[in-house]
């Protein structure tokens, strides 16, 4: 019953230090990443938040994975929901202030990368699914045949492409991101040691009946103690 509350909390606690170090690096003032140069877009675009528009095309992204037979885990759900609504909260509270130089900008930048990272070994070690943007790199990857690095940079292309075009502000932070992000993953993987291909990512089905018993010992264990 412990490890499974063990696994819930780490899940949450990575989705929000993965929306700390997005609003990091958007506050950097350097230029977002390509999905972020999108989300920007769209919500200046349309007029929503940036954190809805993140969680608006997040749905729109699990929907086309769902429809490729694309496996859509739990923490696939959580991530599309829960990253979006923790950005909005982090921005509209002033929680990370904003740079206005460029050495405390690239300070920011670095720093929001490495939370980042360390976010996505607390979320993906949760073993919950992956993230939807993931998820629809490994579908587009299968559907097609081609390898998973250029289904990724053709995906993340046209999201900086469209983002752009939308109103996105793209600079020297997109490319810092768009390289950076990689590097900071490998430096914080080799550190914790801990190797994501190892981690099964559960189904949404596998989660919830796993969820559902850990539920019901944990009521069994509130009424013996009653």
């Amino acid at each position: 019953m412990y490890r499974e509350g063990l696994r819930i909390v780490r899940l949450i606690w990575g989705l929000f230090l993965y929306a700390t170090g997005i609003v990091m690096t958007v506050h950097a003032n350097l230029g977002v990443s390509p999905w972020n140069v999108f989300h920007q877009g769209v919500s200046l675009w349309t007029g929503i938040t940036f954190g809805m528009a993140s969680i608006v095309t997040a749905i729109v992204i699990v929907t086309a994975t769902a429809l490729m037979r694309e496996h859509v885990g739990l923490g696939t759900l959580c991530d599309m929901i829960l990253i979006g609504t923790f950005v909005d909260v982090l921005m509209f509270g002033k929680w990370v202030p904003e740079m206005r130089t460029f050495a405390a900008g690239l300070a920011m930048m670095i720093g929001g990368l490495l939370i980042i990272a360390v976010a996505s070994f607390f979320y993906m070690g949760a073993g919950y699914g992956a993230g939807p943007r993931d998820s629809l790199m490994v579908a587009l990857a299968r559907r097609t045949g081609h390898p998973v690095g250029l289904c990724r940079v053709v995906i993340e292309g046209t999201a900086l492409l469209c983002g752009w075009l939308l109103g996105g502000r793209a600079g020297a932070g997109t490319v810092i991101s768009a390289f950076g992000v990689g590097i900071a993953v490998q430096i914080v993987f080799m550190l914790l040691r801990f190797n994501a291909q190892t981690i099964h990512q559960e189904s949404f089905f596998e989660s919830c009946a796993r969820l559902k018993a850990f539920f019901a010992r944990a009521r069994g264990a509130g009424s013996k103690e009653d």
